[in-house]
């Protein structure tokens, strides 16, 4: 657990009765944050802090990238993939038989069924990780690699097509930007769950006069906790952790404690 604040510890472990998670409410009622707020009794209310929306056609055409001179698709979420084929629909592309399909994950690869006809394309899978797909891709160096992504991205795949001298085009084909969030009252909250750097940013775009005070904040992955303290503010949960893996598992942990459960 990381604090930056001045403030003592005690006054930030007060009981946990009302939190705001910054994701859609999810659609399974099985979800384990109803499981924690009918553990606890407490409040848990859903609202994303992000949307995505797509670049457009004419923004597309300004990056000067020529789908049709690739042989090779890097898709990392199933955004990626509607936007990619969105674009080429607009274009009045249609997108070689042969052309190869490299995806960070199973899910991500049987999401392209949507649409092509998978069973009869070139699809290379990793499990979970842009790392993994790296055995594969160099596997596959004389191909010319697109990589559909948003304006904001990690650096892995850019970083490792670069050391190894493949051939990667980046194509920004929709763009992560800051949900209106006037309605909302951040202060009804106990505490607020993060899960990007980009909800972190939407947050204080939103609220840029945002007084955390009592309010705690917990991150999901070391790029969010770093936002959450690079803008002045106190991180109380960071996750995941060696005994909760999950968001819920470290929110778990924390109000119990804050709770005296």
């Amino acid at each position: 657990m990381s604090h930056t604040n001045t403030q003592p510890t005690e006054e930030r472990q007060t009981k946990v009765s009302h939190v705001l998670v910054t994701q859609s409410k999810p659609a399974d009622d099985k979800s384990p944050y109803f499981d924690l707020a009918d553990k606890y009794n407490i409040t848990i209310d859903f609202r994303p802090f992000i949307q995505i929306q797509g670049v457009s056609y004419k923004e597309f055409r300004k990056q000067k990238i020529n789908i049709l001179e690739h042989t090779a698709i890097i898709f990392t979420s199933r955004n990626a993939i509607d936007h990619f084929f969105r674009i080429c629909l607009e274009a009045r592309i249609d997108v070689p038989a042969d052309m190869k399909y490299f995806c960070i994950s199973e899910q991500t690869a049987n999401y392209l069924q949507k649409y092509i006809v998978i069973r009869k394309r070139k699809i290379f899978s990793g499990t979970k990780t842009a790392r993994e797909l790296f055995d594969l891709i160099r596997k596959h160096k004389t191909e010319k690699f697109l990589f559909p992504c948003s304006n904001i991205r990690s650096n892995d795949i850019p970083d490792f097509m670069d050391t190894g001298g493949l051939h990667l085009s980046e194509a920004v084909m929709y763009e992560t930007v800051a949900t209106d969030l006037s309605d909302l009252d951040v202060t009804n909250f106990d505490l607020i769950a993060f899960f990007s750097p980009s909800g972190v940013s939407s947050l204080m775009t939103n609220f840029p006069d945002f007084k955390q005070n009592g309010i705690r904040l917990a991150a999901f992955g070391p790029t969010t906790a770093k936002a959450i303290m690079e803008a002045g503010l106190t991180l109380d949960i960071e996750a995941p952790l060696p005994n909760a893996p999950s968001m819920t598992g470290a929110l778990d942990l924390y109000i119990r404690k804050a709770n005296n459960i």
